[in-house]
């Protein structure tokens, strides 16, 4: 790998999105018609306008100083419901304001969904997904739109039930798409045994994770091995892999060396995710790390 390998990747063509301010460790965003203030550790400058002055309809405000995100929203005015649903290029899911500050949904994703249809399309060809820790689904929903069979893995329930619900609300509730409630380390495993094979690898590990039957996930021990997984699960014409990751102290450049040197030869590009501020000084919030291999 070399400094040409990467790639700032700046999620700016939602509609129903949009990263309004940001700083002072917050970031101010709009989904749908719903403003929420939610802390950022990486909007280390000063906001386009101070916080104070925000107009939002949520804001959250953690519970202690930790990694594991708690918190609790409070509201300027009446509560938005509990969930409202906002669309990105015709696929369509629920927002909502969760116990950890998430919503439903990681804005930054759509250039991997994007860059996943258009790989998807231009193979001609039946194309198996996989995509693991895959949480309420844009992936798969856009593999599946894509013209993929996907298998869709995550190990908790409310987020695979959340996944079925926004499939729904898309059009593709009858998509060739497998909902599994299971630890991915387990899954993977158990399809090596059984010599299943897939030509696209997604995967979203978290820092630290539990599985359905209290399995543990730790990023640091746990990744090296699962990446080892991801390539004996590769058919003979893959497609791509992609990683995102998290919350890790890693650079961008060991997440792309890991990748590179557990799949075949090809070529791993590498790098951070971002999201474009729509104020008028036009900056970028870094949100997560990167990589994809192709062969």
């Amino acid at each position: 790998m070399s400094a040409s390998d990467f790639h700032l990747l700046t999620s700016d063509d939602w509609s129903d999105y949009q990263l309004i301010d940001s700083g002072d460790m917050r970031k101010l965003e709009r989904f749908g018609k719903v403003r929420v203030n939610r802390p950022d550790p990486q909007a280390l400058w000063k906001p386009n306008a101070p916080v104070g002055t925000w107009q939002v309809d949520a804001t959250f405000a953690p519970t202690k100083d930790d990694d594991d995100e708690r918190g609790a929203w409070s509201f300027t005015g009446k509560p938005p419901a509990d969930e409202w649903p906002i669309a990105w290029n015709g696929l369509k899911l629920n927002a909502r304001l969760a116990a950890f500050r998430h919503m439903g949904v990681f804005p930054e994703h759509s250039v991997h969904w994007r860059w996943s249809m258009e790989q998807v399309a231009a193979a001609k060809r039946p194309i198996k997904a996989l995509n693991l820790f895959g949480y309420t689904g844009m992936m798969s929903l856009a593999l599946a739109k894509a013209g993929a069979e996907v298998v869709h893995l995550d190990a908790s329930p409310k987020s695979i039930a959340q996944g079925r619900e926004n499939a729904a609300m898309s059009g593709l509730e009858g998509a060739p798409i497998r909902w599994i409630t299971d630890d991915a380390m387990k899954f993977v495993e158990r399809e090596i045994r059984r010599g299943s094979k897939y030509d696209a690898i997604v995967l979203d590990p978290p820092k630290f994770g539990r599985g359905p039957k209290n399995e543990t996930w730790r990023f640091e021990t746990d990744f090296p091995k699962l990446l080892e997984h991801v390539r004996t699960l590769l058919g003979d014409r893959p497609l791509f892999v992609i990683a995102t990751v998290y919350a890790v102290r890693l650079s961008y450049a060991a997440v792309g060396q890991s990748l590179a040197g557990a799949m075949p030869a090809g070529k791993t590009v590498c790098g951070e995710m971002a999201i474009r501020e729509t104020s008028a000084r036009d900056s970028i919030l870094p949100t997560g790390l990167f990589a994809r291999w192709t062969p």
